[in-house]
This record gives C-alpha cells, sequence and structure tokens, in this order.
C-alpha cells in the first residue's frame, strides 16, 4: 500500500465544488448539484463543498449534514447544543434536549426552508481542523487513521499551510479495496 499516493487520490480544489464567502446556502447548493451533474462511473459524486476567501483559501467545508442543520427550524438551537458539548455535556443529555425540541415544532416548514436559503455559508460551516487535514505527502496509512479516528467522510490535503485538495473516504476505500483484489487476498 505504499505506492498508492495521497497526492493521486485527492480530488484537486479545482475539481471540487466550491464557493466564497457571502454565498447563499442556495446557491451552494446549486453549486454542489453541478458537480454531481459532472458525476460519471469513474468518478463518485461530491458529498460537500468547500468555501473559499477571496484569495481562494480554503476557510470551511459544508457537508451534507450540515446542510440539513441550516434548514432545521431553530438552528440557532443547534449553536448552543454545540456549545454544550464543548462544555462536556454527555451526549445522551443533548440528545434529550434536541427530541424535546424536535418534538415542539416541525422541522421543515416553509419559513424554516426560506430562512435557510438566504443563510450565508460562513454561518454554518465548519472550519477545518488540524485532525481532518493530511499532508499530500503522507502515507495512506495516516490518512486511513484520521478518516477511521476522526470518522471523517474526507480530509482537506495540503501542500506546505496551503489546501490543494480532498481526498474523500469513498476514493480510500476503492484504493484499498483495488489493492486486495490485486495482492490475491482471500484466493
Amino acid at each position: 500500500m505504499e505506492h498508492i499516493s495521497i497526492k493521486d487520490l485527492a480530488v484537486p480544489i479545482s475539481e471540487y465544488a466550491a464557493v466564497r464567502i457571502g454565498t447563499t446556502l442556495l446557491d451552494a447548493i446549486w453549486e454542489l448539484e453541478k458537480a454531481q451533474e459532472a458525476f460519471t462511473s469513474s468518478k463518485y459524486q461530491h458529498r460537500a463543498i468547500l468555501v473559499l476567501d477571496q484569495e481562494d483559501t480554503v476557510v470551511g467545508k459544508i457537508g451534507q449534514l450540515r446542510i440539513l442543520k441550516a434548514v432545521e427550524t431553530g438552528y440557532e438551537i443547534n449553536e448552543e447544543l454545540e456549545r454544550l458539548k464543548s462544555y462536556n455535556f454527555s451526549e445522551t443529555y443533548i440528545a434529550g434536549i434536541q427530541e424535546k425540541r424536535r418534538l415542539d415544532a416541525p422541522i421543515l416548514t416553509r419559513e424554516s426552508l426560506c430562512a435557510a436559503a438566504e443563510m450565508k455559508v460562513e454561518e454554518f460551516m465548519q472550519q477545518p481542523t488540524p485532525d481532518e487535514c493530511v499532508s499530500e505527502d503522507s502515507s495512506i496509512d495516516i490518512a486511513i487513521h484520521r478518516l477511521v479516528a476522526g470518522t471523517h467522510l474526507s480530509l482537506l490535503v495540503t501542500r506546505d499551510t496551503k489546501i490543494v485538495g480532498v481526498l474523500r473516504i469513498a476514493d480510500v476505500f476503492a484504493a484499498v479495496f483495488h489493492e486486495m483484489q490485486f495482492s490475491g487476498v482471500g484466493k
């Protein structure tokens, strides 16, 4: 597996769905939709949108789960719950609060959809953390460990300190599967 290159597996930023700070959620979703239309049988669909600043530096990422959180009624409540997590309240306690609030109000309303559509991406994007990044020169073993340990669906690939691509779990999985297949495992 040492010959599998992160650089070769990563999707370059130029080929990834990306929007600038200040873009609305609706416009960001359209960008993701366009990227998914470019899907072919040899590529996996994008499941996230990168957020760029004015210098084309990646400053955030918006996955499908993050989009659903933005659409959900009471997004501000989710920010409150995120703060509770930072104070180390248990997941069970936080889940109980979430469930109670879900029962009090419907999730999808016309108002919540309209409000979410106009939100700016920087309001709900996820900022990259060190455990979500991997150097393009790192071994595939390090990338696999970071994907598994952090339960990430993708990693941001760096060259020096600049983010230059996205390493998706689907591409890593395919590479590992092909390695197994061609190494004669199970024969």
